[in-house]
């Protein structure tokens, strides 16, 4: 089973939203999500306030808070905590391939705390620039969100 993990963008809406449309504002997360939604079993949000969030789950504020400015000490909680929620999701079994949409700081934090479980991590965007990143999606995927 493939599980999406897709990141939180910096744009998001004015309004209270469930996560999976919070971050509707960028075309990033916009394509991020269709590619999920397209390709894999489920999916869920990396949120930088949050951990991980459940696309369907309760409306959540807007916030303002990124993982690529906070401090490593910062970014290590958050990767805690992300594993523990992997965790307590069913999500770190043989049979689930977790597969990373987001960016370095999301995943460079999180990835040692899944080398101990039986998860195999892909990170199909891995390396590329954002820019990069949104004409890998646009290759792929059709917005008809």
């Amino acid at each position: 089973m493939q599980v999406g993990l897709v990141s939180c963008t910096k744009t998001k809406r004015d309004a209270p939203a469930p996560p999976k449309d919070l971050y509707d504002p960028s075309s990033l997360f916009r394509k991020a999500r269709a590619y999920c939604r397209q390709t894999h079993d489920e999916w869920y949000v990396l949120s930088a306030k949050h951990g991980l969030l459940d696309p369907d789950g309760p409306p959540i504020e807007p916030y303002d808070e990124t993982l690529t400015t906070a401090p490593v000490a910062r970014r290590r909680e958050w990767a805690d905590q992300v594993a523990t929620d992997l965790d307590d999701h069913g999500l770190l079994t043989a049979d689930t391939e977790p597969v990373v949409h987001a960016g370095k700081a999301y995943y460079e934090e999180l990835l040692p705390h899944l080398e101990g479980t039986p998860v195999d991590v892909t990170i199909p965007t891995e390396g590329l620039m954002i820019g990069e990143t949104l004409a890998w999606y646009n290759d792929r995927v059709e917005d008809t969100e």
